[in-house]
């Protein structure tokens, strides 16, 4: 996107990023690391969120970004949700789940945020350029 040269400078992969450090790390300990459909599923979802702001911005479009971005605020919520099964095992303390689910929502809303900055702005994105949508056609 125009306001972005590339992926690493937008804050909610940054986030996403560490939450996914985070979610490897409890996951390669105890009773989670034997655990390993939730294990992998829990590592699937963040690594997700990562992956589709980075492919929504490498789109190139707005309106592919946000399908993007879209993808991405399911997989932050997944991981949340995985995280009360992950507490409920007995896998993460109370602590480490607040930690978790506190990263997982800051997530969620860096990329609601800039979903609503995407609704509002004119840019339509690097691919496009002034003249190429004929009169009367939107992004």
């Amino acid at each position: 996107m125009a306001t972005f040269k590339n992926f690493e400078e937008i804050d909610a992969w940054r986030k996403s990023r560490e939450l996914t450090r985070c979610i490897y790390e409890v996951t390669a300990r105890g009773g989670f690391a034997r655990d390993f459909p939730l294990r992998d599923q829990i590592r699937r979802a963040c690594v997700s969120v990562m992956s589709n702001v980075a492919e929504g911005h490498g789109r190139g479009g707005r309106k592919e970004f946000l399908q993007f971005l879209s993808m991405a605020l399911g997989s932050a919520n997944e991981v949340s949700s995985q995280l009360y099964v992950a507490l409920d095992q007995g896998y993460i303390s109370d602590r480490e789940f607040q930690l978790l689910t506190n990263l997982a929502r800051e997530t969620a809303n860096l990329i609601g945020g800039l979903m609503r900055y995407l609704r509002t702005t004119e840019v339509k994105g690097r691919k496009f350029k002034p003249g190429d949508l004929k009169p009367g056609t939107k992004n």
